[in-house]
């Protein structure tokens, strides 16, 4: 998870949910909100190096991030309590098959947009003044609160959109991502653990010093690598993932 997301400023918590439902057989639920504060803190670590090399665009970092944190609160919070357990409609569709199959079909149009090659994508370099910032504000409201509902940080989101939206470099939208995914993950978590979620802290204490290990490496790897080689692996990788919860959450009705 940690090489993933320092390389990619994205992919932890792609892997971070799967991992925790299906290795670790942890309710999807609660999953969400295990994988919201993995992938917050493995983020913020991971940010640290982006920092250090100035590779994040603050304002944008602002612009998105706050209204991402709002769309997070209300999921959290009304959206994902209000969803009833289970719908029968001949075949009986559990709240868990509604989360993992929003979660996958996001990956997919996440790694359709990435890898798909125009040159409008290779070559963004926009001047400030370009950037949209109403549509910035609007993309992280409306992320904010999709990413919250499933328990994601949704660096596979953020990125095409920081990308395609607001003109950053491949590896500036990476930086500013997981500015962005730590500060919107750590709260989304902290809104949880306010209303009582019952947290294993020495199981996320041995995840974490896993995940730092994978950062540390991943940090030193992303120098070595291009933008359009980033890209392109995440794309690659996102959709195969995606794909195959889509299956086995079918598969499992």
């Amino acid at each position: 998870m940690g090489l993933i997301l320092s390389l990619l400023g994205a992919g932890g918590s792609i892997l971070t949910m799967p991992i925790l439902v299906y290795l670790f057989f942890i309710p999807v639920v609660e999953a969400t909100s295990y994988s919201l504060l993995i992938v917050g803190l493995t983020a913020l670590f991971g940010s640290i190096e982006y920092f250090r090399r100035k590779s994040i665009d603050i304002k944008t970092a602002i612009s998105f991030g706050a209204p991402s944190i709002i769309g997070v609160l209300i999921a959290r919070k009304y959206l994902l309590p209000s969803v009833p357990d289970q719908f029968n409609f001949g075949i009986l569709i559990t709240k868990d098959f509604i989360i993992m199959i929003i979660f996958s079909t996001l990956m997919i149009v996440a790694s359709v947009l990435m890898l798909k090659k125009n040159k409008s994508f290779h070559n963004q370099k926009y001047t400030r003044e370009k950037k949209n910032y109403l549509i910035i504000v609007l993309e992280g409201f409306i992320i904010g609160g999709v990413t919250g509902f499933v328990g994601a940080g949704g660096g596979f989101i953020i990125i095409p959109a920081l990308v395609l939206l607001a003109g950053l470099e491949m590896k500036i939208a990476v930086g500013t991502s997981l500015i962005i995914i730590a500060f919107k993950s750590i709260i989304g978590f902290s809104s949880d653990f306010i209303n009582g979620f019952e947290t294993d802290w020495v199981f996320i204490l041995y995840v974490m010093l896993a995940t730092a290990l994978g950062v540390i490496i991943g940090n030193y790897f992303s120098k070595k690598l291009t933008s359009n080689q980033l890209r392109n692996f995440f794309g690659l990788m996102v959709l195969i993932i995606g794909l195959y919860i889509v299956i086995e959450q079918i598969f499992n009705l």
